[in-house]
Protein backbone atom coordinates (compact mmCIF):
# COMPACT_ATOMS: atom_id res chain seq x y z
CA UNK A 1 0.00 0.00 0.00
CA UNK A 2 1.13 3.83 -0.75
CA UNK A 3 -0.16 6.12 1.61
CA UNK A 4 0.76 9.68 2.19
CA UNK A 5 -1.03 11.30 5.39
CA UNK A 6 -0.90 14.61 5.95
CA UNK A 7 1.62 15.60 3.84
CA UNK A 8 2.62 19.48 3.71
CA UNK A 9 5.18 21.43 1.72
CA UNK A 10 6.05 24.70 1.57
CA UNK A 11 8.80 26.75 -0.37
CA UNK A 12 9.19 29.81 1.30
CA UNK A 13 5.95 31.01 1.90
CA UNK A 14 4.35 29.36 -0.59
CA UNK A 15 2.31 26.24 0.23
CA UNK A 16 2.58 23.95 -2.11
CA UNK A 17 0.78 20.59 -0.50
CA UNK A 18 -1.45 21.12 2.15
CA UNK A 19 -2.59 18.21 4.26
CA UNK A 20 -2.37 16.10 1.03
CA UNK A 21 -3.79 12.34 1.92
CA UNK A 22 -3.61 9.15 -0.29
CA UNK A 23 -3.98 5.31 -0.50
CA UNK A 24 -3.31 3.18 -2.90
CA UNK A 25 -3.93 -0.49 -2.11
CA UNK A 26 -2.35 -2.79 -4.61
CA UNK A 27 -0.58 -2.09 -8.25
CA UNK A 28 -1.89 -0.90 -11.09
CA UNK A 29 -1.57 2.91 -12.90
CA UNK A 30 -2.27 6.15 -10.70
CA UNK A 31 -2.82 9.14 -12.67
CA UNK A 32 -1.78 11.93 -10.87
CA UNK A 33 -3.68 14.90 -12.20
CA UNK A 34 -3.77 18.86 -11.85
CA UNK A 35 -2.18 21.80 -13.68
CA UNK A 36 1.22 23.10 -13.66
CA UNK A 37 2.62 24.05 -10.28
CA UNK A 38 0.07 22.11 -8.40
CA UNK A 39 2.29 19.94 -6.48
CA UNK A 40 2.79 16.68 -8.56
CA UNK A 41 6.36 16.73 -9.31
CA UNK A 42 6.72 17.93 -5.01
CA UNK A 43 4.63 14.65 -4.14
CA UNK A 44 6.41 12.30 -6.48
CA UNK A 45 9.81 13.58 -5.04
CA UNK A 46 7.99 13.35 -0.70
CA UNK A 47 6.74 9.57 -2.21
CA UNK A 48 10.69 9.07 -3.36
CA UNK A 49 12.51 9.94 0.22
CA UNK A 50 14.42 12.90 -1.96
CA UNK A 51 12.18 16.08 -0.10
CA UNK A 52 11.33 15.78 3.55
CA UNK A 53 7.52 17.55 4.28
CA UNK A 54 7.09 19.69 6.65
CA UNK A 55 4.42 17.66 8.10
CA UNK A 56 2.91 14.48 7.46
CA UNK A 57 3.96 10.74 6.56
CA UNK A 58 4.68 8.38 3.76
CA UNK A 59 4.73 4.74 3.36
CA UNK A 60 5.82 2.43 0.74
CA UNK A 61 5.78 -0.95 0.06
CA UNK A 62 9.56 -1.00 -1.28
CA UNK A 63 12.00 0.74 -2.37
CA UNK A 64 10.89 3.59 -5.30
CA UNK A 65 12.53 4.64 -8.69
CA UNK A 66 11.68 7.67 -9.53
CA UNK A 67 12.08 9.17 -13.23
CA UNK A 68 12.86 12.69 -13.23
CA UNK A 69 10.89 15.41 -15.39
CA UNK A 70 14.61 16.15 -17.24
CA UNK A 71 15.82 13.52 -19.12
CA UNK A 72 19.40 13.39 -17.18
CA UNK A 73 21.21 11.35 -20.53
CA UNK A 74 24.89 10.58 -20.01
CA UNK A 75 26.04 13.10 -23.24
CA UNK A 76 28.64 10.15 -24.26
CA UNK A 77 26.68 6.92 -24.39
CA UNK A 78 24.54 4.94 -26.38
CA UNK A 79 20.55 4.82 -25.58
CA UNK A 80 21.99 0.91 -24.76
CA UNK A 81 24.52 1.89 -22.57
CA UNK A 82 22.60 4.37 -20.79
CA UNK A 83 20.07 1.39 -19.55
CA UNK A 84 23.22 -0.60 -18.67
CA UNK A 85 24.26 1.62 -16.55
CA UNK A 86 22.30 1.00 -13.87
CA UNK A 87 22.51 -3.23 -13.79
CA UNK A 88 24.88 -5.26 -12.63
CA UNK A 89 27.67 -6.45 -15.17
CA UNK A 90 25.86 -9.83 -14.97
CA UNK A 91 22.24 -8.60 -16.14
CA UNK A 92 23.56 -6.10 -18.56
CA UNK A 93 21.52 -8.15 -21.70
CA UNK A 94 18.68 -7.12 -19.87
CA UNK A 95 19.31 -3.89 -20.99
CA UNK A 96 17.46 -5.57 -23.82
CA UNK A 97 13.82 -5.83 -22.66
CA UNK A 98 13.74 -2.35 -21.07
CA UNK A 99 14.41 -1.37 -24.93
CA UNK A 100 11.69 -3.16 -26.22
CA UNK A 101 9.62 -2.47 -23.81
CA UNK A 102 9.96 1.43 -24.20
CA UNK A 103 10.10 0.75 -28.42
CA UNK A 104 13.79 1.75 -28.54
CA UNK A 105 14.95 -1.62 -29.79
CA UNK A 106 16.24 -0.31 -32.82
CA UNK A 107 18.13 2.31 -31.33
CA UNK A 108 20.86 1.40 -29.20
CA UNK A 109 23.34 2.59 -30.40
CA UNK A 110 22.25 6.63 -31.05
CA UNK A 111 23.49 8.89 -29.11
CA UNK A 112 21.47 11.45 -27.32
CA UNK A 113 22.48 14.13 -29.80
CA UNK A 114 20.91 11.86 -32.47
CA UNK A 115 17.31 11.17 -30.70
CA UNK A 116 14.39 13.38 -31.08
CA UNK A 117 12.54 14.14 -27.78
CA UNK A 118 10.44 12.33 -27.28
CA UNK A 119 13.08 8.88 -27.85
CA UNK A 120 15.39 10.92 -25.05
CA UNK A 121 12.36 11.10 -22.81
CA UNK A 122 12.05 6.98 -23.45
CA UNK A 123 15.87 6.44 -22.95
CA UNK A 124 14.93 8.13 -19.37
CA UNK A 125 12.29 5.95 -19.01
CA UNK A 126 13.58 2.71 -20.06
CA UNK A 127 16.82 3.38 -17.56
CA UNK A 128 14.10 4.00 -14.60
CA UNK A 129 12.38 1.03 -15.39
CA UNK A 130 15.84 -1.33 -15.18
CA UNK A 131 16.78 0.10 -11.85
CA UNK A 132 14.11 -2.14 -10.56
CA UNK A 133 12.27 -0.07 -8.13
CA UNK A 134 9.41 -1.88 -6.47
CA UNK A 135 7.17 1.30 -6.73
CA UNK A 136 7.43 3.68 -9.80
CA UNK A 137 7.58 6.84 -9.41
CA UNK A 138 7.31 8.76 -13.62
CA UNK A 139 7.07 12.35 -13.74
CA UNK A 140 5.77 13.47 -17.09
CA UNK A 141 7.02 9.65 -18.64
CA UNK A 142 5.42 10.81 -21.86
CA UNK A 143 6.41 13.91 -22.78
CA UNK A 144 7.31 14.73 -26.44
CA UNK A 145 6.07 10.68 -27.33
CA UNK A 146 3.07 10.62 -29.39
CA UNK A 147 -0.19 9.58 -28.17
CA UNK A 148 -0.59 5.74 -29.39
CA UNK A 149 3.13 5.06 -28.59
CA UNK A 150 2.73 6.49 -25.23
CA UNK A 151 -0.74 4.15 -25.04
CA UNK A 152 1.27 1.00 -26.27
CA UNK A 153 3.77 1.65 -23.23
CA UNK A 154 1.33 2.14 -20.94
CA UNK A 155 -0.35 -0.79 -21.50
CA UNK A 156 3.14 -2.14 -20.95
CA UNK A 157 3.74 -0.80 -17.98
CA UNK A 158 0.38 -2.48 -16.37
CA UNK A 159 2.13 -6.03 -17.08
CA UNK A 160 4.93 -5.52 -14.47
CA UNK A 161 2.35 -5.88 -12.22
CA UNK A 162 4.21 -2.76 -9.79
CA UNK A 163 2.12 0.22 -8.23
CA UNK A 164 3.06 2.96 -10.68
CA UNK A 165 2.19 6.21 -10.20
CA UNK A 166 2.91 8.71 -13.22
CA UNK A 167 1.91 12.88 -13.56
CA UNK A 168 1.09 14.53 -17.26
CA UNK A 169 -1.28 16.69 -18.66
CA UNK A 170 -3.01 14.01 -21.66
CA UNK A 171 -6.62 13.32 -20.93
CA UNK A 172 -6.43 10.20 -22.82
CA UNK A 173 -3.91 8.71 -20.98
CA UNK A 174 -5.44 9.79 -17.51
CA UNK A 175 -8.30 7.10 -18.78
CA UNK A 176 -6.03 4.45 -19.88
CA UNK A 177 -4.91 4.55 -15.97
CA UNK A 178 -6.76 2.16 -13.25
CA UNK A 179 -7.49 5.49 -10.91
CA UNK A 180 -6.57 9.54 -11.43
CA UNK A 181 -6.39 11.06 -8.05
CA UNK A 182 -6.22 15.19 -8.24
CA UNK A 183 -3.32 17.17 -6.74
CA UNK A 184 -3.45 21.00 -5.87
CA UNK A 185 -4.03 23.27 -6.98
CA UNK A 186 -2.20 25.05 -4.68
CA UNK A 187 -3.53 27.28 -1.72
CA UNK A 188 -1.80 30.22 -0.18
Amino acid sequence: MIMAKGVTVRYGDRLVLSNFMLTIKGEGLTFLSGPSGAGKTTLLRVLAGLLSPEAGTVVLPGRPVLLFQEDRLFPGRGVRQQVEAVLPKARREEAARWLELTELADAGDKLPGELSGGMARRTALARALAAEGEVLLLDEPFAGVDLPRAERILDRLRELGKPILLTGHSPQLAEKCDRTVSVGPRQG
